[in-house]
């Protein structure tokens, strides 16, 4: 089985070829590797190859691995991409470095009032429910504006931008299409003076599709660290 090291380097080379054929610049994609469930060796594994942006779903989990990976700080940049829930803010702002999920105010305003002093912005995005799933969280697309104003507003956040889990499909053009609604919701919100500058879209399945979209972020769990129990 391949190592950590190569299927990293695999997935650097599939995002060369995608920044590539999208004629973008392969520097303005960040692979954000997502270690949730994997144990935090693993995490030093990849660390050890290069990777420095990790991705965590789980507060907990994230939280005993962020400890245990404290002699790698601040060499790694954690990123809480799971959904938060209110009673976990104040662990989440003390210890993560972005957090991706944000689809309600109340959430954001207590990242916000819980950041220790000392430390710089929570970079934010605001998870959006482009699918229209029932399941899914995310904010709606008609309540994005309001939203983004106000988390933009909080003092101790800096919001960069948008996030999606789109619903999983088969084909490169159907997997483009969520991708395409959300970089013109990201679009409208920078047209009415919102600086943002990310957009977090696309996983081990469809980063081609995403990075043709606009990706800023990919977020790739399976292809570097195998199929999860």
């Amino acid at each position: 089985m391949a190592s950590i090291a190569v299927k990293l380097q695999q997935v650097r080379e599939r995002i060369a070829l995608a920044c590539a054929a999208a004629q973008r610049p392969v520097q303005s994609v960040t692979l954000l590797a997502v270690s949730k469930t994997f144990a935090a060796d693993a995490v030093r594994e990849a660390h050890a190859a290069g990777q420095r942006a990790f991705g965590e779903n789980y507060v907990q989990e994230a939280l005993a691995k962020i400890e245990a990976l404290a002699d790698l700080h601040p060499g790694l940049e954690w990123h809480l991409i799971g959904p938060l829930q209110s009673n976990k803010t104040r662990e989440v702002a003390a210890a993560f470095d972005w957090v991706h999920g944000i689809d309600r105010l109340k959430v954001a305003e207590r990242l916000s009032a819980q950041r220790p002093a000392g430390l710089a912005p929570l970079q934010v995005c605001l998870q959006v429910n482009v699918s229209g799933e029932a399941s899914k969280s995310g904010v709606a697309p008609a309540a994005l504006p309001a939203l983004a104003r106000a988390v933009a507003a909080l003092p101790n956040l800096r919001l960069r931008g948008l996030m999606a889990i789109p619903e999983p499909v088969a084909g490169f053009a159907a997997q483009r299409a969520p991708h395409r609604v959300l970089r013109g919701l990201f679009e409208a919100l920078r047209a009415q003076g919102l600086a943002l500058d990310t957009l977090s879209i696309g996983m081990s399945a469809d980063l081609e599709a995403a990075i043709t979209e606009g990706a800023t972020i990919v977020r790739i769990g399976t292809a570097i660290f195998g199929g999860r129990a």
